[in-house]
């Protein structure tokens, strides 16, 4: 079964943190990568992408919308179901900027 790609686009950094704890401990999703968006209703914007199965993206992406709007405001939300082969790749190049601490 091919995985599931949530994307959540919040305004504000504080949003995206409590974003992706609340997605995190929602479901089994791993966070795949996180951008700055510059000029998000004129402030900067956070976006988060998880992926996952398809259920369990589902249930991250609505923690995380309503983690983010009690702390600040989401911009954008979507979950892609078993997105095309080509967005597999990207998401690739994605997960190379993700940096772990330890």
């Amino acid at each position: 079964m091919r995985r599931a790609l949530g994307i959540v686009e919040t305004v504000g950094f504080s949003a995206a943190v409590a974003a992706m704890d609340a997605a995190a401990k929602a479901a089994d999703v791993n966070l795949v990568g996180m951008d700055r968006v510059i000029g998000v209703e004129k402030a900067v914007g956070v976006s988060i992408h998880f992926e996952g199965e398809v259920a369990a993206v589902y249930a991250a992406v609505e923690a995380a919308v309503e983690a983010a709007n009690r702390v600040g405001k989401v911009a954008y939300f979507k979950v892609i179901p078993r997105p095309h082969e080509e967005l597999d790749k990207i998401l690739d190049e994605l997960k190379k900027n993700i940096k772990t601490i330890e």
